[in-house]
């Protein structure tokens, strides 16, 4: 599903196996990345979602993970091996990543094991710039829902784009949640004003008042 001439989703639910969460795609020119990468089941799906768009796989430069939970990573080391890619996550949640933590990354709560793997860049600051194709994509830190949550913010179409994948929650202790860092997060999402929100189970929200209404409903 196109979003902006630039932004794609290529998984989830309809998209590739039902269990993950969203998965999107950038393409600044001729550099691209995911954002997220599903459980891993239906990696033919979004590699096939993916080759629609004319994306080839030597144009992949990042796996940008939001979060440590399954239905967002399960599929993370598949996609590296498949695209060689470079896997991004916070520090914070990139250790439990690294362990294969079936209890915090919540693999348990789908019936399966999170095959540990490596992070190649761990994010480490309230606010980090990657660069894609000469354009910018902003990381920024947004706890709550897990210790390393992650938003990133981009501009596509002179439209401010935020992929926020769990906005809506859950919070649960197996999770290492934390209320009052979630309820802190939330105004920072309402403070960036987007005009588009990809969210990872929820659809896209279009138009400022949209957004900010999504968000606010968690408040």
């Amino acid at each position: 599903m196109k979003i902006t001439d630039e932004i794609y989703q290529v998984g989830g639910s309809g998209f590739s196996s039902p269990e993950d969460a969203a998965i999107y795609l950038i393409v600044f020119g001729k550099h691209a990345a995911f954002v997220d990468a599903g459980c891993g089941r239906s990696l033919d799906k979004v590699i096939n979602n993916t080759k629609a768009y004319g994306i080839s796989s030597q144009q992949i430069d990042y796996l940008l993970i939001t979060h440590c939970h399954f239905d967002h990573t399960g599929g993370a080391e598949a996609i590296k091996d498949k695209f060689q890619c470079q896997i991004i996550a916070h520090k914070l949640d990139a250790k439990y990543l690294e362990q294969g933590n079936d209890t915090v990354t919540a693999a348990n709560w789908y019936g399966s094991n999170l095959k540990p793997f490596s992070v190649d860049r761990k994010l480490t600051g309230s606010r980090e710039i990657i660069n894609l194709g000469g354009r910018n994509i902003e990381a920024i830190h947004a706890p709550g829902h897990s210790p390393g949550s992650v938003v990133y913010l981009t501009e596509s179409e002179g439209k401010k784009v935020l992929f926020a994948q769990d906005v809506h929650g859950p919070l649960d202790s197996s999770f290492l949640s934390n209320k009052k860092d979630y309820l802190k997060s939330l105004k920072l999402l309402l403070s960036l004003e987007a005009d588009i929100l990809c969210e990872g189970h929820f659809g896209i929200y279009r138009g400022k008042k949209e957004v900010a209404e999504f968000i606010e409903s968690f408040l």
